[in-house]
């Protein structure tokens, strides 16, 4: 059977009816609707051009128009239908072909500045990410429609992740929606050492169709609920609350949003402006790629994955590329059936070809114990940088716990043709970015100070802190040790290191 990409959104029609509220964007209230005709004045603050987006009333087309990304809300007749859109107010000198939106654009400094950003600079990478959208973005944006919420929201995966599946952040937020994983699994997304279910982009993006339905419910406004989805509903829900404005604009122009949310959304908006009017910003030419297409197969727990390539007669990493949530070379032991995608027409072939075939997976690397002192699978766990134990429990049927002797072998995950520092276990080998290691590192200094450090208890020396000033140098300037001086200046160094300014206790 052959999946198209529409024909995949409707197999998991299902699973989208219990994961969603399946509310009705004709239940939003934004506004009165406003003719499209009408043309207010140029906005002259961010502000007032919030205000002049007005809702219309639409029902999406099943099938994207041309001249925009693939994938994104189809709208034509606004005023004759019944869902909400949005009209582009400010924005009509720029001849647009497309002015209608279901999520709110406003056209102001900010989101003109990513929108030159994405002309110049950034080219390249929208041009690379609407290709890529080809392949994704119309699944993506129908799982999105079915779960009642605005296909636009695809240019929010644009900005995360350019729709690539593998796509990773320093703070760890992983696929076509960089989910966290705190978040991801809240969402029910699987995280373990076999699966990540954050690189599967039709999983990823039935959790984020729940995710952004909520935040909605939350927020009830777009902008916030975008924002939320950067920052978190909790931060979010704090600016709401310190600057007394539920208007973004607003929120943005304080301290407490960092410049990364502040610029969350006018990306977003930038992204869906020249998304939905490609030929009026001169991309006339992008080569989307063919939508996703598979087959698939149930195979046993614990299967080989090069064993099944090599029967079906593809390659291993297009396996792999149309199963970017498996992470490793088999599929998850604990699972009785695993359903695997394939090429087309591989079904058949698997079908006829394999029923007969032994693909478990055998070819793990066997570690023989070199010690007698006390070494157990979680000390193992440790050595060869397994985040879960589980893992060896499984696969050697011990307990963690169990003291092993020398000369016991045990098998690691780990296939023995591979080198353990190979791509597909680079995940093991990250390195945290430099600011998070110096981070870490002061921390670290901080905790050994307050152990050995003299506190001095009544003051009755100063130091202002200069520019280019660190504890260090301060500690050699003045003669006193570095615990000292962090010991009696806690209240200021736990939290941060030293600024310009500062005025610490030194004798």
């Amino acid at each position: 059977m052959k999946f198209s990409a529409v024909i995949l959104c409707f197999l998991y029609s299902f699973f989208l009816a219990s994961c969603s509220t399946n509310r009705s964007l004709t239940s939003i209230k934004e506004g009165a609707a406003q003719s499209p005709t009408e043309e207010p004045a140029l906005a002259t603050s961010d502000e007032e051009q919030g205000q002049n987006v007005y809702v219309v009333r639409n029902a999406h087309d099943t099938e994207t128009k041309e001249g925009q990304v693939i994938g994104s809300a189809s709208i034509e007749h606004a005023e004759a239908n019944k869902k909400h859109v949005y009209f582009l107010y400010g924005a009509q000198h720029l001849n647009l072909k497309n002015y209608y939106f279901d999520i709110p654009v406003v056209y102001n400094k900010k989101v003109q500045k990513w929108i030159k950003y994405f002309l110049g600079k950034g080219k390249r990478h929208f041009v690379r990410y609407s290709k890529r959208a080809g392949r994704y973005a119309p699944v993506l944006g129908k799982i999105l429609e079915d779960n009642g919420l605005p296909r636009d929201l695809i240019f929010l995966a644009m900005a995360e992740s350019g729709f690539h599946n593998k796509a990773k952040s320093w703070a760890k937020a992983v696929g076509p929606w960089q989910f966290m994983p705190f978040t991801g699994r809240r969402y029910g997304l699987k995280i373990n050492w076999y699966l990540d279910e954050r690189r599967d982009p039709l999983k990823a993006t039935i959790a984020a169709a729940r995710y952004l339905d909520d935040l909605y419910e939350l927020f009830g406004s777009w902008e916030l609920a975008i924002s939320g989805y950067n920052a978190g509903e909790g931060k979010i829900g704090r600016a709401i609350r310190r600057y007394q404005t539920r208007n973004f604009w607003k929120l943005s122009k304080g301290r407490y949003l960092k410049r990364e949310t502040k610029n969350y959304v006018p990306k977003i908006m930038a992204l869906a402006i020249i998304g939905k009017n490609l030929e009026s910003f001169g991309f006339k030419d992008i080569g989307f790629e063919r939508p996703l297409d598979f087959d698939e197969i149930d195979v046993p727990g614990n299967t080989d994955l090069y064993k099944v390539a090599n029967a079906i007669d593809v390659d291993f990493e297009m396996i792999k590329k149309l199963n970017p949530e498996i992470m490793r070379w088999v599929t998850p032991p604990s699972m009785e059936v695993y359903k695997l995608r394939v090429p087309v027409g591989k079904k058949l072939v698997y079908e006829k070809c394999c029923s007969s075939f032994d693909l478990l997976a055998k070819d793990f690397e066997e570690y023989s114990v070199r010690s007698s002192r006390g070494v157990t699978l979680k000390r193992l766990a440790r050595k060869f940088r397994l985040k879960y134990v589980s893992v060896l429990e499984d696969l050697n049927g011990l307990r963690a716990k169990t003291i092993l002797k020398r000369g016991n072998k045990i098998l690691l995950p780990f296939h023995r043709d591979h080198g353990r520092r190979g791509s597909m276990y680079a995940d093991l080998y990250e390195r945290p970015r430099k600011r998070v290691r110096r981070a870490r590192s002061y921390r670290r200094r901080i905790r050994l100070a307050q152990r050995r450090g003299r506190k001095i208890t009544n003051p009755t020396g100063f130091y202002v802190v200069k520019k280019g000033d660190s504890l260090w140098s301060i500690s050699r300037k003045i003669g006193v040790s570095l615990d000292t001086l962090i010991a009696s200046n806690l209240k200021i160094v736990r939290s941060r290191m030293i600024r310009r300014g500062d005025r610490l206790t030194i004798r």
